[in-house]
């Protein structure tokens, strides 16, 4: 049995570090870049390598294109001991991404693009959980497979964790597949129209009754369970590359739920994590091990 099956987006980022942002008007019109590299991530991808950089198995439900590119994400998420077994690969260019970093903060810019062509069907993720794992993480790349994933682990009885970075129609269906929503801050709002988070995570808790969790980038992250509110506070760590911080963290919450961790010290543990990952450059090259994590703690 596996652990973890995760549903969703990879990417191969390409990374311009640039010693501050660009702007039309002045001399941040013109930057040279500092530094360039090329990194492997995406929102699931990077969840389960966290997952598995924390002991547990792994499979990855997703496509991938026929490049280089694709090629190279393949071999980075077995390397990193990620079940590929039930990866699909489309005859086009994979999901990539240009991310322009401001070397100064550690903050970044993405820039993506994704062939429709790599849209994940609700047909093609029924084998992938035939065996159902521990526990399904999904996210909002392919809304219907993802509802579909959600909908089948949940009737199976085991956890479904969720990465909702964006709201459409479908945001509503979604949310309540999963068992445990796991927000980004716009997210929230966008979906609640409450601005203040706790309000927020209180509308939600109006239609479902599971664990309601949203990252709040440097300021940390925030649980509600049941109406027990918990705050992790943002790690005073010096950054040096935001990209991947929220999908660490929600590879490090599924790792703390799996061990039975109370929710207060799920939070913290991934908060924890989610903090080591800033302080690397890349998405998947910044995983942080459970030692690492338990040290900044």
């Amino acid at each position: 049995m596996f652990d973890v099956v995760g549903v969703g987006a990879n990417s191969v980022d390409f990374v311009y570090a640039l010693p501050e942002f660009p702007h039309p008007d002045g001399p941040a019109s013109k930057l040279r870049i500092t530094r360039r590299t090329v990194s492997c991530g995406g929102q699931t991808a990077t969840t389960l390598c966290t997952c598995a950089a924390m002991g547990l198995r792994t499979r990855y439900a997703g496509t991938i294109g026929s490049d280089p590119n694709g090629t190279l994400i393949r071999a980075e998420l077995a390397r990193r001991g990620v079940d590929l077994e039930h990866v699909h690969v489309r005859d086009t260019g994979n999901p990539f991404a240009v991310i322009l970093l401001d070397a100064r903060r550690g903050e970044r810019v993405v820039l993506w693009d994704r062939d429709p062509a790599l849209q994940l069907t609700p047909d093609e993720v029924d084998a992938a959980l035939a065996d159902p794992p521990r526990l399904l993480h999904v996210d909002d790349a392919d809304e219907a497979a993802a509802i579909r994933a959600a909908s089948r682990g949940r009737r199976s009885g085991i956890p479904v964790t969720s990465d909702i970075e964006r709201v459409t129609d479908r945001t509503g269906e979604l949310v309540a597949a999963v068992t445990i929503p796991i927000f980004a801050e716009q997210a929230l709002e966008a979906f609640t129209g409450e601005r203040d988070v706790e309000r927020g995570l209180r509308a939600v808790r109006r239609r479902h009754d599971g664990l309601l969790c949203v990252t709040l980038g440097a300021r940390g992250a925030m649980l509600l369970d049941g109406e027990r509110l918990s705050h992790a506070p943002g790690a005073q760590v010096e950054a040096v590359d935001t990209t991947g911080a929220g999908d660490v963290f929600r590879g490090a919450f599924i790792a703390a739920l799996l061990r039975g961790d109370a929710p207060a010290d799920i939070l913290r543990f991934a908060n924890a994590a989610a903090a080591v990952s800033c302080t690397r450059p890349g998405a998947m090259a910044s995983v942080p091990t459970i030692e690492e994590t338990m040290s900044l703690i």
